[in-house]
């Protein structure tokens, strides 16, 4: 065992909101239109049954660092997968956008944009769970990590629970405040990392908002 590592997990972060997350993420794969869609059916069908596995042996294990270790590792991965596929779907709404303009159907421009907007919300609270002061369970137990992010509670700790610490849900208000301001709220960067995800978490945002929304719009709209 490593001996940065608390002795014995005494909290661990329940799962259910990321297993909603991951679940709703993949089923926007799946509903996405099909010259957009980067993965098969049963990538996504395997994705699933991975990282649900993972994220259900965490607290069932009690969370031992073997399935931590795994959770992180199959976590990374699906979040890189789908990360790239965003940005490779946005690169072929925009390329359709420029070399067809005239024929591209706005409704379904418009429902393309949305979907890879909530998936990269999404996405990117999944990554700043896991990432931010060692995951979870190190959160949760105090284990000494340095934090990526400084949550304006910390800095207020008369207004909050003593043993308050950050889960899933402010990750994710955190990646959707981010989303919408193209920029942090009440949460800020501390680390190299966490910034270099805040500018592509807003810049893939900036482009679905400015770019492929507001060019389906005005398609509507004529």
């Amino acid at each position: 065992m490593n001996e940065n590592e608390p002795p014995q997990i005494l909290h661990i972060e329940p799962r259910w909101p990321v297993a909603l997350t991951i679940l709703v993420v993949l089923g926007l794969l799946v509903v996405l239109p099909d010259r957009i869609r980067l993965f098969p059916a049963w990538f996504v069908n395997f994705a699933a049954i991975a990282i649900l596995v993972s994220i259900t042996a965490v607290p069932l294990t009690g969370a031992t660092a073997r399935w931590r270790s795994i959770e992180r590792t199959i976590m990374l991965f699906f979040i890189v997968v789908v990360g790239s596929g965003t940005i490779v779907g946005m690169a072929s709404l925009i390329r359709e956008m420029v070399i067809r303009s005239k024929a591209i159907d706005g409704l379904l421009l418009l429902s393309s944009s949305v979907g890879m907007w909530i998936s990269n919300v999404l996405t990117f609270s999944l990554l700043y769970w896991q990432i931010d002061r060692g995951g979870p369970e190190a959160r949760m137990n105090d284990a000494g990590k340095r934090p990526d992010w400084l949550f304006l509670q910390t800095g207020t700790p008369e207004g909050v629970p003593p043993d308050w610490r950050p889960t899933f849900v402010d990750y994710l208000y955190l990646a959707f405040s981010t989303a919408m301001a193209f920029s942090p709220t009440d949460a800020m960067p501390l680390t190299s990392r966490t910034k270099i995800m805040v500018m592509i978490e807003s810049s893939i945002s900036l482009a679905t908002i400015v770019v492929v929304a507001a060019r389906a719009i005005s398609i509507l709209g004529n």
